[in-house]
Parts: structure tokens; C-alpha cells; sequence
């Protein structure tokens, strides 16, 4: 029997189980994903991220969802910075590059009221059908209808990285159109590559109320690449010139921050912390 060292990591409501594969070259890491993150057998996590050696970056990461599927993650990526900046013993406050599969992330790792902060940069979203990807015509998928279960969905889609989809909505009017349109949504036949589902409710554009059902894990507490997706579509949706720059997403698991000024890069800010260590033992 062989044990594989592990840091459970959190990011507002995000869990995820972080092994440094820099030392365990060989394994199985989708398979890995799906045994660790299983809630009542496993540690239970909404993803899996491991650490690997990179060429062009300081750290590669990888990220698993707990059904084996390689995904993007911007809480992921906040929880990589956290953890390599501790241990490489470069202190409290650091800059570093991170490859990931959607290119190379730059972050700045600080304290705020002792808090770990991470500030990412997360690349410029992508808007055309093609890019996110979806089976729509024209050059961006926003507020257009989509027809689930029979009923007509309006949709805004992008991607930041990965696939969202983003239902402007009243937090009032969640409660049973969540859990019964998210999963259909996210498996409809207009997103080939699947897609994660944000229901939002934007009534103040400078802090919107997200509730999130990701791609390949179900309702979570947190999403990073989610709340950038949230602030990009309201500021679309909005045709406003005056749309604020900097938005509050605020979903169960807390706040984040996001900077987009419609055209640039899109810039994630959010805390990360480690939970607990252990030791995975597998047969």
C-alpha cells in the first residue's frame, strides 16, 4: 500500500484536496480525482489540483473534477498561489507565474487583516460562440434564448477558460428553477464541451448575488472562473458605459473581487486558505 501527502485547501466555499505531484511523477490523477473527491468515501473536495514542474512558468497546475474531468479553476489557482508561496518559504507577499491549461497566470500573493489574499490575473474572456464553446450563431452569446425542458431560458455565455453560462434572474425566483433547469442546462446540446450554470441576480451592478452549479461537480459554494464569467456578462448584458469596473460576486461562500474593464485581461481577487494535511493511502 503506497500513501500519497495531500493539503485540503479552501477558497470561499471552494474545497479542494492539493498534492504535490512535482514528487510523485506516474500517477493516475483523473482516477486519483474521482477516489479523493468523493464526499462520503473519499476526503470529499470539489476538485482535485496537483502541482507540477513547469518550463515556462514557476508551477504548473492541473486541475481535476471530481468526476475525472481536466478543468480550469480560478479558486484553484489562488489556492496553488497560497500554497507554493508558503512553501518555498518566500513569505507573506509574492509575485509568481502559474501555467495552467488556459495559459500562464499571474498572481500576487499578500495578507489583508491576515487574511491569505491572491490577487490573478485570468487572461481576456472569451466571447465568440466559438471560443466558449457553443452552438449559437453570431459573434457573442448574450441574452439569447434557449429552449430547456420546454421552456425558453435566456442565456448569457463565455468563457474564462471553460465554459459558463450565466441566467439573469431575482434571487427570489431561484429556488425551483435552479436544481431543475441547472443540470439541463449544463448538458443541453448547445454546449458541446458541457458548460458550469451561474443564476444571478444583478439588481446592483456593483455586487452580484451568485448561485452556482459547476460543470461536472454540481452546486458549489464558490467559483473563481464563475464570478469572472458573472461580472463579464452583466457588463455585456448592461450595454452601459458607466458599468462599474470592479464588481462585488457574492455567492454562499463569501466575496470576490472582479476588475474588467471590458476589453483587457480580467483580474480575480480572493482569499485562500490551507485546512489540514494528511496522507491518502491507496492499495
Amino acid at each position: 500500500m503506497s500513501s500519497v501527502p495531500f493539503t485540503k485547501m479552501e477558497a470561499v466555499g471552494n474545497d479542494f484536496v492539493l498534492v504535490d505531484g512535482r514528487r510523485l511523477p506516474g500517477l493516475d490523477w483523473p482516477a486519483l480525482a474521482v477516489a479523493m473527491c468523493r464526499r462520503r468515501v473519499g476526503i470529499g473536495a470539489d476538485g482535485l489540483l496537483v502541482l507540477l514542474p513547469s518550463a515556462v512558468a514557476d508551477v504548473r497546475m492541473r486541475m481535476f473534477n471530481p468526476d475525472g474531468t481536466e478543468d480550469h479553476c480560478g479558486n484553484g489557482l489562488r489556492c496553488v498561489s497560497v500554497y507554493y508561496v508558503r512553501h518555498q518559504g518566500t513569505g507573506p507577499t509574492a509575485d509568481l507565474l502559474v501555467e495552467t491549461n488556459a495559459g500562464t497566470r499571474a498572481a500576487h500573493v499578500f495578507r489583508q487583516d491576515g487574511v491569505p489574499m491572491v490577487r490573478v490575473e485570468m487572461g481576456s474572456p472569451g466571447l465568440h460562440p466559438e471560443e466558449i464553446p457553443a452552438r449559437f450563431t453570431g459573434d457573442t452569446v448574450v441574452d439569447r434564448p434557449l429552449d430547456v425542458q420546454g421552456r425558453e431560458v435566456r442565456v448569457t455565455s463565455v468563457s474564462v477558460g471553460t465554459a459558463h453560462t450565466v441566467i439573469f434572474a431575482p434571487e427570489s425566483a431561484w429556488a425551483g428553477d435552479f436544481e431543475a433547469l441547472s443540470p439541463a442546462v449544463e448538458h443541453h446540446q448547445a454546449y458541446p464541451e458541457r458548460t458550469s450554470v451561474l443564476w444571478t441576480d444583478a439588481s446592483d451592478p456593483s455586487r452580484l448575488r451568485v448561485r452556482i452549479w459547476e460543470r461536472g461537480v454540481g452546486e458549489t459554494l464558490g467559483c473563481g472562473t464563475g464570478a469572472c464569467a458573472v461580472a463579464v456578462a452583466a457588463r455585456l448584458r448592461s450595454r452601459d458605459a458607466a458599468f462599474p469596473d470592479a464588481v462585488d460576486v457574492v455567492s454562499a461562500g463569501g466575496t470576490l473581487r472582479v476588475e474588467w474593464d471590458g476589453r483587457g485581461p480580467i483580474y480575480l481577487t480572493g482569499p485562500a486558505h490551507e485546512v489540514y494535511h494528511g496522507e491518502w493511502r491507496q492499495s
